[in-house]
């Protein structure tokens, strides 16, 4: 095989590495995209076939290339309209189904797989446990027992999986609801965390004939804002005080949003046009200012940023009007499993009597893992060996400007998406990722030319 980098992680943010790496590096070079699950481009977000999981984002977004706008909505409007199932057209855009999406990207890596000449993309189906130094790279090992010889690698896995909280033997899985088995109908079901993963989650109760009732709990009970339709409006005018002090940065963002509702326009259109500043606003305030931000502003900054399409909004809306949705805030204090229900003992926010709820499942929407809490075999490992670190809030991994993972022993290993929280904050939604991709290719293309003897060996492939 000629010379490789590899892609670990083969969701939205290892396939836009993986294509923009075969665009970026000589072409000489391959590309190894690996992914335990074997569903190349879709990950947990677009493996879903349910058409009531929308994509959070307008159909206008979406496109994989930063360079071409329109290049997922013109892949939309060219199927055939009984291929279209699900596409919903509202005032604030066009919203696709995630599993239409999911599509999208599997054909953008098919593409990649069946051009013509000689194969520079390799899909390995199955999981990545080790990258273990050697000369001139890594060799990197399978839960199969493979090793492939590469010269580095991204680490692309997107969103971690948490270590399975709440602790219960009837915890249901929201990515995999056709595991839900039979549920009572009159019997409630908990949903722990009240964000986007929730409105996935009653969605799919509901999609697999469940009438009853469902309880949504997190700390402060809020849900996501709804997407509406957005103007441009200019990026803040931000002071050095103002990026210094959390405190004065909410003051500002706010008396923004108060200027913009004198004009007439909607405070969506100030938070939108923070966006392109996210990553330059957070590595500005102090890191004492990040934590206060992670402690007390981060559930209020997470439903106004990332938002609902309007059909799932809509949902959600009336499942509370009806009664059959129960929002509140509040944090479980205990568990006990019975057989065939849970007893769930909950301390409401700003309460002081306990409450005790019986369920028959509980579903954890509780969203995002900390790096250590997972149980991923290489980041394991290479945190065990001392190649990546935790960044300072133990959301992601400890990077640079250069996407390299900053650690003692860190060599050719870079990463992107999710995993950058800590580093970016603004990380997860396909705009962000998409233009981490290609910085990330470009700069792997440039260590590759500072690497004379793999180019002698690339030379001679």
């Amino acid at each position: 095989m000629n010379p490789v980098i590899a892609v670990i992680g083969a969701g939205f943010s290892g396939s836009m590495a993986a294509l923009h790496l075969l665009s970026a590096l000589p072409r000489s070079w391959s590309v190894l995209l690996c992914e335990k699950a074997g569903s190349f481009g879709r990950g947990l977000a677009y493996g879903t076939d349910a058409p009531a999981h929308l994509l959070n984002l307008r159909a206008a977004n979406m496109s994989a290339y930063p360079d071409r706008p329109e290049h997922f909505s013109a892949w939309l409007g060219r199927l055939p309209d009984g291929e279209r199932s699900g596409v919903v057209v509202t005032p604030a855009g066009t919203f696709a189904p995630r599993a239409l999406y999911g599509r999208y990207l599997a054909e953008l890596l098919t593409e990649a797989v069946v051009t013509p000449g000689p194969p520079r993309l390799h899909l390995v189906h199955d999981g990545v446990t080790d990258l273990v130094p050697e000369a001139g790279g890594y060799s990197l090992r399978t839960e199969g027992g493979a090793s492939y010889p590469v010269a580095g690698a991204v680490l692309a896995m997107g969103n971690l999986t948490g270590p399975g909280a709440p602790p219960s033997r009837h915890r249901l899985d929201p990515w995999r609801p056709e595991e839900f088995g039979r549920l009572h109908p009159d019997r409630p079901v908990l949903v722990v965390g009240t964000g986007l993963t929730m409105v996935d989650a009653v969605s799919s109760l509901r999609g697999r004939g469940f009438p009853g009732p469902v309880v949504a709990l997190s700390r402060r009970g809020l849900v996501p804002n709804v997407h509406a339709p957005t103007k441009p409006w200019p990026v803040p005018d931000l002071t050095a005080a103002d990026l210094a002090s959390l405190t004065r940065l909410t003051r500002r963002i706010r008396a923004e949003i108060a200027a913009a509702a004198r004009a007439g326009r909607d405070w969506r259109d100030v938070i939108d046009a923070l966006r392109p500043v996210i990553g330059y606003l957070w590595r500005g305030l102090p890191s004492t200012e990040r934590a206060r931000f992670l402690r007390h502003l981060r559930p209020f900054w997470d439903v106004h940023r990332h938002r609902a399409a309007p059909p799932a909004a809509a949902a959600i809306t009336a499942e509370i009007a009806a009664g059959s949705l129960d929002l509140r805030a509040g944090h479980i204090l205990a568990i006990a499993d019975e057989p065939g229900e849970a007893v769930v003992t909950i301390r409401p926010r700003g309460g002081t009597a306990d409450e005790t709820l019986t369920v028959q499942g509980i579903v954890d929407a509780t969203g995002i893992g900390r790096i250590d809490e997972t149980g991923d075999p290489l980041l394991r490992r290479l945190t065990g060996r001392g190649l990546a670190r935790p960044d300072a809030f133990g959301l992601g991994l400890a990077a640079g400007d250069d996407y390299r993972l900053r650690a003692g022993r860190a060599g050719r290993l870079w990463t992107l998406g999710p995993l950058l929280r800590g580093t970016l904050w603004e990380c997860v939604a396909v705009p962000d990722i998409r233009g981490q991709a290609v910085e990330v290719a470009a700069l792997v293309a440039a260590e590759v030319e500072r690497l004379p003897g793999l180019r002698r060996r690339a030379a001679s492939a």
